[in-house]
């Protein structure tokens, strides 16, 4: 039986950090627990966050592992993490994280996914609004 991608279980609302280090350790514990990936996954996401920020625009970073940490991914997620009051990442404000763990090629059609929806600012100010999880879960449904 396969996990959905992303559920209710992965959403964390109303997140307040002390920096990009904690947001980053947040995001990648929903993916932990959810049984996406392995613990050392994290490390691999704050790895990643080393080599390349993963600020993509819009208030919205997508931190996700290196390209050696694959083989630490049980199976396909997101976990997303709104952070109202924003999170220093390098001078830039985030307050959408999305987790990814993509397993093969997965992780590049949730990419895609994810650029369509955090392209439009109207898209990550409805989310930053999103009365609880359920809401936030429909805004990505809706995304074909």
């Amino acid at each position: 039986m396969s996990k959905p991608i992303l559920q209710e279980e992965n959403i964390k609302m109303n997140a307040a950090f002390s920096g990009k280090e904690e947001a980053i350790r947040e995001t990648g514990r929903i993916l932990v627990d959810q049984g996406y990936v392995e613990e050392s996954y994290i490390n691999a996401m704050l790895e990643r966050e080393e080599l390349t920020s993963t600020y993509m625009g819009n208030y919205v970073a997508i931190p996700h592992g290196t390209e050696e940490s694959k083989d630490q991914i049980n199976a396909s997620g997101l976990a997303v993490v709104q952070a109202p009051d924003g999170v220093d990442f390098d001078g830039n404000t985030v307050k959408v994280l999305i987790g990814i763990a993509g397993k093969e090629n997965e992780h590049l059609e949730i990419l895609q996914k994810i650029a369509l929806i955090c392209s439009e600012e109207e898209n990550i100010t409805k989310m930053l609004q999103a009365p609880d999880k359920s809401s936030l879960l429909a805004q990505f449904n809706e995304v074909k």
